[in-house]
């Protein structure tokens, strides 16, 4: 994905996993007061799941190709 950034790409791969990780799991495991779900942070968290899941296997592993 960062195929720009020559000796630092897989830094910058951890870097990005890590922070679309915690965007992901916050998203998805957010509750309000009363113990419900908003639609918003579960959109948000799926959108950074899919972008952790495609960097994950296709830059890092390599599993895939798109």
């Amino acid at each position: 994905m960062f195929e720009f950034a020559d000796d630092f790409e897989s830094a910058i791969n951890f870097v990005f996993l890590t922070v679309t990780a915690l965007v992901a799991w916050h998203g998805i495991s957010f509750r309000d007061k009363e113990g419900k779900t908003e639609f918003v942070h579960l959109l948000f968290g799926a959108i950074a799941a899919v972008f952790f899941f495609k960097v994950l296997f296709q830059d890092v592993l390599g599993v895939v190709s798109f």
